[in-house]
């Protein structure tokens, strides 16, 4: 009788933001997941946070109050607790300001006028979701540990379940939606895995432009995303065991925060640390 060996399942997790970056650049993931080296932070993304923490809130309330006017009574107390817990935001946030506006007026109006977006894409009095920024994770295969947060999952009475995420910003022209959706397949792979079952739809919310980008995966999608996950994993585990975290020059570079330390702008990166963390760290929303 031949006996299978059970793969041993990785002290590491990945999750779909750490799965892109991998993709991106090896020397990104590695800056981010290994060496954890800090990213200066951006109004944008801190929007996002904001935006995000009032939707979920949003849902606590009873349905006939889920309504404009309470997600807008929300903006301001939730920009002062982020900018309180955050001095560095808090700086960039006074950097912002304006004449006798502030940097944080400014930021609560386009606050507002995305709460505003959601309010014209669905009716939150209508909607019960089964479940609001909740953490699904599971194990392939391979012993490669699969987790993220997901924005919401609603639940139909026949058990048919939909995957939502909201985004502050723009549609991506068509082109680009497959990277869109690699978030949201994501997590209905881990979903799939872990209950059994399969999502029927998966949403995104654009909320800077007003668009519903709808998307139904099948078995046979959701098994080739995860045959490329564990190829990524094995990439990842190799990557880790070896040292060598290659660059990759792109067009994304322009954005990077850490060109100062990659060889590509004549940078040298840090020496790798000498214990890593297994835990990813959290990703921005937004």
């Amino acid at each position: 009788m031949t006996v299978t060996e059970v793969p041993a399942t990785t002290d590491w997790s990945l999750s779909p933001s750490r799965a892109l970056d991998f993709k991106t650049c090896a020397l990104l993931y590695r800056f981010r997941v290994i060496d954890r080296l800090p990213e200066p932070p951006g109004l944008d993304a801190a929007r996002g946070t904001v935006v995000h923490g009032i939707l979920e809130k949003l849902f606590d309330l009873p349905a006939p109050a889920r309504t404009v006017a309470a997600a807008v009574e929300l903006v301001e107390p939730e920009w002062r607790e982020l900018i309180e817990a955050d001095p560095e935001l808090a700086a960039l946030v006074e950097a912002a300001a304006d004449g006798d506006t502030g940097g944080l007026v400014a930021l609560a109006e386009s606050t507002r006028e995305l709460l505003s977006s959601y309010f014209t894409l669905e009716d939150p009095r209508r909607i019960e979701p089964a479940e609001r920024e909740v953490l699904v994770e599971t194990v392939l295969p391979s012993g490669v540990r699969l987790k993220g947060f997901v924005d919401r999952v609603d639940r139909a009475a026949d058990g048919r379940l939909r995957v939502v995420d909201y985004k502050s910003g723009k549609s991506p022209r068509e082109e680009f939606e497959g990277k869109a959706l690699f978030q949201l397949r994501f997590y209905a792979l881990v979903l799939w895995r872990s209950t059994g079952v399969l999502p029927t739809m998966l949403r995104l919310y654009y909320l800077a432009n007003r668009e519903v980008l709808d998307y139904h995966p099948d078995e046979r999608d959701l098994v080739g995303l995860e045959r490329q996950l564990e190829a990524l994993g094995r990439a990842i585990a190799k990557a880790r065991e070896t040292g060598d975290w290659r660059h990759k020059p792109s067009k994304l570079c322009d954005w990077c925060a850490f060109q100062s330390l990659c060889p590509a702008f004549g940078g040298t990166p840090p020496p790798l640390p000498e214990t890593e963390i297994p835990v990813e760290p959290a990703a921005p929303l937004g």
